[in-house]
C-alpha cells in the first residue's frame, strides 16, 4: 500500500500530470490532444502519461493508430482514504492560535526570534 501511495502523490505533485487529470475528467482523450495545450514535446507528455498509468491514475489504450487516455477514479482511491485519516482533527486557525499566544506569552508577540 506504501508504494502505490507513494506514486500516487508523486503523480500528483506535478501541475502537468494534475492538468491532465483535469483535462480527463471531461472525456476519453487522444494522446495528441493531451499534449496540444502543453508547450513541451510528446515524448515529453508520453513521460507523464507513463507515470500516471503506472500510479493507475488513468489508462491507456490502443485503438485503430490512435492511443487513448482515460482517467481511473479509483486510483485516487487508497489516498482518499489515506487523506480521510487525517480529517478527524480540527483545522487549525493560526491567527486565533497567535491571538492566544500573545495574552498567555506577551514577550513573545515581541520576539522576532
Amino acid at each position: 500500500m506504501t508504494d502505490t501511495l507513494d506514486m500516487v502523490f508523486a503523480a500528483l505533485a506535478d501541475p502537468t500530470r494534475r492538468a491532465i487529470l483535469s483535462m480527463l475528467l471531461e472525456d476519453d482523450m487522444a494522446v495528441t490532444d493531451v499534449a496540444e495545450p502543453f508547450e513541451m514535446s510528446l515524448a515529453a507528455i508520453s513521460k507523464h502519461l507513463t507515470l500516471l498509468t503506472r500510479a493507475g491514475l488513468i489508462s491507456q489504450e490502443k485503438r485503430g493508430r490512435v492511443k487513448w487516455c482515460k482517467l481511473e477514479p479509483d486510483g485516487l482511491r487508497a489516498a482518499s482514504v489515506w487523506m480521510q485519516g487525517f480529517g478527524q482533527f480540527e483545522p487549525v486557525n493560526l491567527d486565533a492560535f497567535e491571538r492566544f499566544l500573545a495574552t498567555e506569552i506577551p514577550d513573545a508577540a515581541r520576539d522576532d526570534g
